[in-house]
């Protein structure tokens, strides 16, 4: 393999650290010391699913450990951003569901998102943007 491209894998390591640090600095400035960047992820996917999302659903498009999400859910619950509710159709199905909390959040939330993407895609053409995000999904699917 070409010695060009073996250090892809420190510069995501490294690009990723600075998104956490940029999104945690931008949560700062936006008054909110309650949310992580890791929260984000939970928050988009209720966001893009109406206010309200089966568990499961976050699970399996996390592709994160179950504990892992499941901790970050107690905690979105415990700071008021989320509620669990039930299935009443079907007990074993469970849904975290926005509060006046996350709806009021929504705006700071999309503001911060544009502005990590818009800070991201500094430089770049939209030819650029486009293979760059072909890519990467490219890369994603190889896992």
């Amino acid at each position: 393999m070409n010695e060009d491209y073996k250090g892809i894998v420190t510069l995501n390591s490294v690009l990723r650290t600075q998104i956490t640090e940029y999104l945690k600095k931008e949560l700062r400035a936006s008054g909110n010391n309650e949310l992580s960047p890791s929260h984000g992820l939970i928050l988009w996917m209720v966001y893009n699913h109406d206010g309200k999302v089966q568990i499961k659903t976050i699970y399996d498009y996390s592709l994160k450990q179950k504990s892992t999400i499941t901790e970050m859910i107690k905690r979105l619950v415990t700071l008021g951003y989320l509620d669990k509710v039930i299935c009443a159709e079907d007990k074993r199905i469970t849904y975290i569901v926005a509060t006046e909390k996350t709806i009021a959040f929504k705006p700071i939330f999309n503001n911060i998102s544009d502005k990590l993407i818009t800070k991201f895609f500094q430089g770049f053409s939209e030819v650029e943007r486009s293979i760059f995000t072909e890519l990467m999904m490219k890369a994603f699917k190889n896992f």
